[in-house]
């Protein structure tokens, strides 16, 4: 069964791969004048020549009309791989255009397609998994990312341990945050949630990455906590204190 991963998210043949490209201006996420094409090449050992040390092959070619933009400077290509994709490493490379008027030119980002994730055992994944985020406070009127470490709670020797990391790696994980102290808490629980199990998209490995704005937020104390989802088992962390100040 096919599903949707990040470029860091240890993606196999038949997912969808989200390739992400996000373009800077002075510090500032700024928009392109236009994406021209993205090229997808597979980097083929057998084919490595002077002219071609890296064995770039061709695989796949897109118009700019297949690139989503997610928001300023940020965009999407959602990959679909078929049977022509095979393991290994592969480039995008992204034909852009910054101003108009400018020459076009090339931007070169790497990704891995690996084996499918198998693995036996006498007994079901019984393990569990411990979360750390950072910071744990912002000044209002911050627009941040919150990084997310999942880490497996299992014993540190043997292939056990490399199993249930991927399974972190490869798993949808989501982020809940709820005010629980300061000038104006509202009664109902639900209108004290101001994040409500959005997905964190933005993966790498065992990390995630999640932006919080907090312009229109109260000061006060916040529960944070997150959920990670596999195989039909749900890891709820606990809930840890998140600090909005003035």
């Amino acid at each position: 069964m096919s599903a949707t991963k990040e470029r860091y998210q240890n993606p196999a043949v038949g997912d969808n791969i989200n390739l992400r490209l996000l373009t800077y201006n002075s510090n500032n996420l700024s928009d392109l004048h236009s994406i021209d094409s993205i090229e997808i090449y597979y980097l083929d050992s057998s084919i490595v020549t002077a002219e071609n040390p890296d064995g770039m092959r061709l695989i796949d070619t897109f118009d700019g009309t297949a690139v989503t933009q997610e928001d300023t400077g940020t965009y999407l290509l959602n990959l679909p791989t078929d049977v022509k994709y095979l393991i290994g490493t592969y480039y995008d490379l992204w034909t852009v255009t910054a101003e108009d008027g400018q020459p076009s030119h090339s931007i070169r980002q790497k990704f891995e397609i690996y084996p499918n994730l198998w693995y036996s055992t006498p007994i079901p994944v019984v393990y569990d998994f411990d979360f750390r985020f950072k910071p744990n406070k912002l000044r209002k009127g911050s627009k941040q990312f919150v990084i997310i470490e999942i880490m497996p709670n299992v014993p540190t020797a043997g292939d056990l341990r490399a199993y249930y990391e991927n399974l972190a790696i490869v798993s949808d994980l989501k982020i809940s945050m709820q005010l629980n102290c300061g000038d104006c808490v509202k009664t109902e629980t639900d209108l004290q949630l101001v994040i409500d199990e959005e997905n964190v998209d933005y993966r790498e490995k065992r990390y995630g990455y999640y932006k919080i704005d907090t312009e229109d937020m109260l000061c006060g104390i916040y529960d944070i906590w997150f959920k990670l989802e596999f195989g039909g088992n749900v890891y709820i962390s606990d809930r840890y204190n998140f600090q909005i100040y003035d």
